[in-house]
C-alpha cells in the first residue's frame, strides 16, 4: 500500500446488536496495513429536508465533514425489501446536498452486504452500486461481497467464527486496498 488512507465505514443497520456493526468491525480487523476503518454514525441524522440545506442541523455538518475527511468508503448493510435501509438512504440524501456539493464525489467505495439469508442482501448490494454510480463513487467490482447465512457468521466476542469467510473478507479487503490506491484523488 503506497500510504495510510482513512476509510469512512457506513453501516447501515442502526440496531444495537447489529450483526453489520459487527461485520464492519471484523473488516476492521482484517484491513491491510495502510487502511484505517472509522464507522460514521448515521442513527442522529435527522430526515433529509431540503428546506434545512441553507442552515443544516450540526449533526449534519458532522456528518458530511466526515465523509469529505476520508480517502474512501465503506458500506456495510443489510438487505431491507430488496433495498437498503431507510437510515442509510437517508445518510446518502444529506452527504449528497446541496446539489454540486455532494461529500461522496470521487471518493473510492465498496460495498459489502449481510444478510440471514442464502443471497446475502443482493438486491440492496445493487440498489446501493446504483446511487453510488450516480453520486460518482467509484465502486470495486470485483469480488463481490454478498453474505449469507449472518445468524451462523460470528461467535460469542463478536469475532468471525467462519474460516472460509473470512479467507474471502481477507480477499475482499486487500482487492479494495488496490482499488483505493488506483482510485485514489492526487493529495
Amino acid at each position: 500500500m503506497a500510504q495510510n488512507r482513512n476509510v469512512a465505514v457506513i453501516v447501515g443497520s442502526l440496531r444495537k446488536e447489529s450483526l453489520n456493526r459487527k461485520l464492519a468491525l471484523a473488516l476492521a480487523g482484517l484491513a491491510p496495513a495502510g487502511l484505517q476503518l472509522k464507522i460514521v454514525e448515521i442513527g442522529a441524522l435527522p430526515l433529509y429536508n431540503q428546506d434545512d440545506e441553507a442552515n443544516p442541523p450540526a449533526v449534519v455538518t458532522e456528518f458530511k465533514q466526515q465523509i469529505k475527511a476520508a480517502d474512501a468508503l465503506l458500506f456495510v448493510t443489510p438487505e431491507y425489501n430488496r433495498s437498503v435501509p431507510g437510515a442509510l438512504k437517508n445518510a446518502i440524501d444529506h452527504g449528497s446536498r446541496p446539489y454540486g456539493q455532494s461529500a461522496w464525489a470521487g471518493k473510492p467505495g465498496a460495498v459489502v452486504t449481510l444478510s440471514p439469508g442464502g443471497i446475502g442482501g443482493f438486491g440492496a448490494n445493487h440498489h446501493l452500486r446504483q446511487m453510488l454510480t450516480f453520486l460518482d463513487v467509484p465502486v470495486l467490482q470485483q469480488p463481490e461481497a454478498y453474505i449469507g447465512g449472518a445468524g451462523e457468521l460470528f461467535d460469542e466476542q463478536g469475532g468471525l467464527k467462519k474460516p472460509d469467510t473470512q479467507a474471502f473478507l481477507e480477499k475482499f479487503m486487500g482487492a479494495f486496498a488496490q482499488w483505493i490506491e488506483r482510485n485514489a484523488k492526487a493529495a
